[in-house]
């Protein structure tokens, strides 16, 4: 039996070859494998203002357009007019009807038929397949969870598990710390480099100082990684309590990844929602939301200037790409202290793709 491209044991793998950074063949045949998966849609108090969400974030992973409804529940529903395949919501809005602004039909807030101009003579109209498809969405306090079920309910099992006390419900939407970047470099490069934080004290000088950095983690689960930083003294942290399994430390941040590109980081302030979203094999989107649930931490800590890492962190994944499209470099070896998260992160890519 051959050997798996990625060694199971860390000591003796070597990281991804450099066409998984590069081919156009690779990166599309790993883009169709992200149809299965499950994606972050938008939290409960995004609803106040808006009962009508499209999710044009994740379309191409997803292969579908999609749109979130509330009404008298939340749906996930297919985005395309069933007249002629036009997006039914392009922005979010709050509405009782949903109207296809390309010729007129109309759906109800629960994605069924409602109407259609000049269609009296039509034989056998309106029929089940003129009303808008219905998807599965999952709720984990506030977090609308849409598409496949791909490591699902390995991830909620997860989150309840860790952080099941932590009010995730009563967070609210920020706009203002909704953010948009667009960088030249691929997907899989971007997680790389979030799944360990080897490369903070060369390349995060504020974030280093408030984290502990030897006291810095990485936990693997199926389908994800979880990497905790400690706050130094003095610094904000979370006090988790007594039926918590980090209660007595000093939390800083929850850094979680969900296969192939979800980012959940919690903070003493709240939730930072990151989207990776591949655009090609040489281009990626990177898309922040914002969930706020202690205003008074705002911008502090580890979680105070994510403009500021970002953009650190871009800058070196952008050089990165550049490195790995050259002829002298193919593939390199893992720091099995500090790289269990990327290794964890190449295997199950190179099984799913």
């Amino acid at each position: 039996m051959p050997e798996p491209l990625i060694h199971p044991d860390i000591t003796r793998a070597h990281t991804l070859p450099s066409r998984f950074y590069t081919d156009e063949n690779t990166f599309l045949k790993l883009l169709s494998g992200m149809q299965n998966c499950w994606y972050f849609g938008a939290h409960s108090s995004q609803f106040a203002e808006h009962n009508v969400i499209p999710l044009t974030d994740i379309e191409t992973m997803l292969g579908e357009a999609l749109m979130l409804t509330n009404s008298d529940r939340v749906r996930c529903l297919s985005n395309v007019c069933t007249h002629r395949g036009m997006l039914v919501a392009t922005e979010p809005c709050k509405s009782n009807t949903l109207q296809c602004r390309y010729h007129g039909r109309t759906f109800g807030i629960d994605g069924c038929f409602k109407n259609m101009p000049e269609f009296q003579d039509v034989e056998d109209f309106p029929s089940p397949s003129d009303d808008l498809a219905n998807f599965p969405v999952t709720d984990w306090k506030g977090l609308q969870l849409v598409g496949g079920d791909l490591y699902l309910k390995e991830a909620i099992a997860e989150l309840e598990s860790r952080l099941g006390w932590l009010d995730v419900d009563s967070f609210q939407h920020d706009p203002s710390r909704y953010r948009s970047y667009e960088i030249k470099a691929n997907w899989a490069l971007y997680v790389d480099n979030y799944l360990e934080g080897f490369h903070i004290p060369f390349v995060h000088g504020d974030l280093n100082d408030v984290l502990d950095n030897d006291e810095y983690r990485t936990e693997l689960f199926e389908g994800g990684v979880l990497q905790i930083g400690i706050a130094k003294e003095g610094e904000p942290h979370f006090e988790p309590p007594k039926n918590s399994s980090e209660h007595g430390e000093k939390v800083a941040a929850y850094y979680y990844w969900f296969y192939p590109g979800l980012m959940l980081n919690f903070y003493p302030w709240g939730l930072s929602v990151n989207q990776v979203i591949p655009l090609s094999v040489d281009k990626t989107r990177i898309v922040y939301h914002g969930y706020v649930g202690n205003p008074e931490m705002l911008g502090k800590g580890a979680g105070g200037d994510l403009d500021k890492v970002e953009i650190e962190d871009q800058e070196i994944v952008e050089a990165t790409q550049r490195g790995v499209l050259s002829k002298s470099y193919e593939r390199g070896r893992y720091s099995p202290k500090m790289e269990t998260g990327v290794h964890h992160f190449h295997r199950i890519l190179t099984m799913n793709g």
